[in-house]
């Protein structure tokens, strides 16, 4: 725990670090905060810009981490909604100036790399402490049974609501501090400290269920039987590791799937969302937006319609078919893949699916299994949510994927050290 507080370092790279803990501290709350000390820190990086410690810039590294940025620039020229297009500009500048700020920062990423996750995990905990208390202080005002903490009153979006966050987006934060006090547990020798990590892990897991988002709590499983003794474990352990969290795994979904609102939001929704559309449904399925989308993907698949078309093409296609509750609250296709398809054609979705499979090599040829749970968590989210439509989705993509690649990067010597 000591490491959260740096000493053997100059005040400047001290600066930065805190700078970064806060940004990482701010992602599950209001996006003032976040773009505030972001803010903060790009001004800090750049009085302290020293051009001998600038590590590449212009490389595909570079380029690939600021791809989806670019994607919305070149489709904006033949857009027909300019005012949206250079809307989306806003928010993807942090996808093309956090690369730039991990090039320019003179901090050691890699050698702080775990203090950071640590910080970020913790604040992880206490937030899903806090909503755990608001939920039940919410219960008690209202003199409702504790059971009803399981009902759909106080899962998903109402669990969030007093963060204002997006259920599967801070889903996707948890699901990251979860993996990594996971990997710490696993290498602690001291019994009082793994008491800790696992009361920690234990109410991440809580807050994960607590929030229902199907496909963070897939990617977590996958994470957690696969990819982590894959990925850390060898031999007997690893298949001791495996029996264990499989039948832990097993237990935890047939106790779960025994509470009706769990039941259905996990199971029953899902059937919905993957259904066709009925008159008799107010809703309206994800695979009718997904089929909405594809009909207007077909009119230009090679570049698509352009930056910012989206919502507009969908929102009169939605009222043609019928769609009113999509209409009502113009909802987007819910699906990334798709809305590259639609605003950048097949060049913008190889583009991002290129800047993936960057991703995910890096991540496999160090052995990372943080950086490889975050790939996995933004290719399966991208199947059910526009991620990188709404800020807090952007912000966690470009930070992390930033600080997961430069992480993984030595740091260049100076021309000083070199002497």
């Amino acid at each position: 725990m000591r490491e959260l507080f740096p000493t053997r370092d100059n005040l400047a790279n001290k600066i930065s670090y805190y700078h970064l803990l806060l940004l990482m501290a701010s992602l599950p709350f209001d996006r003032f905060y976040s773009h505030l000390i972001l803010i903060s820190f790009a001004l800090h990086t750049l009085i302290q810009f020293n051009r001998l410690e600038v590590k590449p810039v212009f490389n595909w590294r570079t380029l690939l981490l600021q791809s989806v940025f670019f994607i919305t620039v070149i489709s904006t020229i033949y857009t027909a909604y300019k005012l949206e297009a250079f809307q989306e500009w806003g928010k993807d500048i942090t996808i093309f100036l956090l690369p730039l700020l991990f090039c320019f920062t003179r901090l050691d990423i890699k050698k702080y790399r775990e203090p950071l996750l640590l910080g970020f995990s913790l604040i992880c905990v206490a937030t899903i402490l806090y909503l755990y208390f608001d939920a039940f202080r919410t219960i008690r005002f209202y003199k409702l049974p504790f059971s009803s903490i399981f009902s759909a009153t106080f899962t998903n979006h109402n669990f969030s609501e007093p963060i204002d966050m997006h259920a599967t987006f801070f889903s996707m934060q948890l699901a990251i501090a979860l993996v990594y006090l996971l990997t710490v547990l696993i290498k602690e020798r001291m019994i009082h400290w793994k008491l800790f990590y696992a009361v920690c892990i234990c109410v991440l897991a809580a807050g994960l269920l607590q929030l229902c988002s199907k496909s963070v709590v897939f990617c977590v499983i996958i994470t957690i039987n696969l990819l982590l003794p894959y990925l850390l474990l060898k031999g007997y352990q690893r298949w001791k590791f495996i029996l264990s969290t499989v039948a832990i795994s097993l237990i935890l979904m047939i106790g779960l799937f025994s509470l009706g609102s769990f039941k259905e939001r996990y199971i029953t929704d899902l059937k919905v969302d993957l259904s066709q559309k009925t008159s008799a449904e107010t809703t309206d399925p994800r695979l009718a937006r997904w089929e909405t989308a594809l009909g207007l993907i077909t009119e230009s698949p090679m570049i698509g319609h352009g930056a910012g078309s989206e919502i507009g093409l969908l929102h009169q296609a939605y009222f043609t078919k019928k769609y009113y509750n999509s209409f009502l609250n113009k909802l987007n296709a819910h699906n990334q893949y798709l809305s590259f398809l639609l605003k950048a054609g097949i060049v913008g979705l190889l583009a991002y699916l290129t800047t993936l499979t960057f991703g995910f090599r890096i991540a496999f040829a160090k052995k990372d299994l943080l950086f490889t749970s975050f790939m996995l968590l933004v290719a399966i989210v991208s199947l059910s949510e526009n991620l990188l439509d709404v800020d807090k989705g952007i912000f966690f993509y470009a930070y992390f994927f930033s600080f997961f690649v430069f992480s993984n990067e030595t740091k260049n010597k100076t021309a000083k050290e070199e002497k």
